[in-house]
């Protein structure tokens, strides 16, 4: 190996450390290298090998011998000495380092396309204006890194490539070597790309469960995370509807468990109580805090907020058995206690209603509420429902 060689390697090595390493491999398995002959003023075209699901970059290299040259070193070979993509595209002693050490006199010049339907017109009348990229002035050899990701043409879902080579030799045959290493990234490998994922997302969210939440985005994002991680796409395709239907239960369950997920999920439960019991809608806030009680997250608070649903809706029994499950939770939350004090007083217990509003008439309900105020508020609430309200003014006379 000559110095200006050991030069060229150390410049990529340096070169490339400089940047963050793309999470990928060269899939050499899937690697393209044909050697075609051309007759003297010809074109021909040149399909590769199908690029693998995950393809982000190419790196390719077009050589022209003389009849009785080989090559000396393989692509493949050589990008062993390169960890990623960057490693070329930091400049122009990746390519140089990519190029051939030989080639022939003879010259062409090649395009790239998409389809095979363009590459054959393109043997058929030459014409460039379909192609992806054209090298039209002549070479004897050449070696690029196409970012299929910043190509408008060449893009990620590309499956193969055509190259199109017109031979500038007007005498002789000429013997062209085209070789193509695709850059594979390991996570696009499983098939998940935009589209894919959007699939999932929109499914997720015409779940029973995601119905449930005022936002259902993180929800919906765990489950695509815990699908994404479990199953290719191709494989999660594959599967029965009844097998996607018991993934999505399973991972909707394991998902809806996370600490940070079901804390927003229940928030939005209680938000939207809190707006249905403003619209009288008493009966649909139940099932909101239900929910909560249903699995095991309720607090205090949530007890007090089903309790004075059921006393609204006239199911004292109900309103009583919550708020004294609220009471053993937490038997300092004031709001628990004073809707214990309108369900004795709804439900003709005047003594222990009474008991209760004189022992905390003093206090706060909140920190800005008073236990005053909010028993007005809360009886004006009543009167208007139609609930019991002969002893409201008497209860109102113990605060004087």
């Amino acid at each position: 190996m000559n110095f200006k060689r050991i030069f060229l390697i150390l410049l990529l090595a340096s070169t490339g450390s400089t940047f963050a390493q793309k999470d990928g491999y060269w899939d050499k398995e899937r690697a393209t290298t044909k050697e075609i002959m051309v007759s003297a003023g010809e074109r021909t075209i040149i399909k590769t090998e199908d690029l693998p699901v995950g393809t982000t970059e190419i790196v390719y290299r077009i050589t022209l011998l003389d009849k009785n040259q080989q090559m000396a070193n393989s692509l493949v070979s050589l990008l062993k000495a390169i960890p990623d993509p960057y490693g070329i595209g930091q400049g122009s002693a990746g390519a140089v380092f990519l190029m051939s050490k030989i080639s022939g006199d003879d010259q062409c010049t090649y395009s790239l396309f998409t389809s095979d339907a363009n590459a054959k017109k393109y043997k058929t009348d030459g014409k460039v204006d379909s192609a992806c990229f054209s090298q039209s002035e002549p070479v004897s050899k050449d070696a690029k890194r196409i970012s299929l990701d910043k190509n408008s043409c060449l893009k990620q879902n590309t499956t193969s490539i055509w190259f199109g080579f017109e031979s500038k030799n007007w005498f002789l045959s000429q013997k062209i070597v085209l070789e193509v290493v695709p850059w594979v990234d390991t996570k696009l490998n499983r098939g998940w790309n935009q589209d894919n994922k959007n699939e999932i997302i929109s499914l997720c969210k015409t779940s029973t469960m995601a119905q449930k939440m005022a936002n259902s985005d993180d929800f919906c994002v765990c489950i695509l995370d815990k699908i994404m991680k479990q199953y290719r796409y191709g494989e999660f395709q594959k599967l029965l509807a009844v097998e996607k239907t018991k993934v999505y239960k399973d991972f909707g369950n394991a998902c809806y468990n996370d600490a940070d997920i079901s804390k927003n999920i229940y928030n939005d439960l209680r938000n939207q109580a809190a707006t249905l019991i403003k619209q009288q809608k008493y009966n649909e806030a139940i099932q909101k805090i239900s929910t909560i009680i249903n699995d095991g997250k309720a607090t205090a608070l949530d007890y007090s907020t089903i309790g004075y649903s059921y006393i609204l809706t006239k199911q004292y029994a109900k309103a009583l058995k919550f708020l004294q499950e609220g009471e053993k939770l937490d038997d300092t939350e004031l709001l628990v206690k004073l809707n214990l004090a309108h369900v004795y007083l709804v439900s003709n217990n005047y003594s222990d209603a009474k008991a209760i509003y004189k022992k905390y008439q003093d206090q706060n309900v909140t920190d800005n509420v008073s236990w005053k105020e909010k028993t007005k508020q809360d009886f004006a609430v009543f009167e208007k429902a139609g609930l019991p309200s002969k002893d409201f003014e008497k209860i109102l006379k113990l605060y004087h």
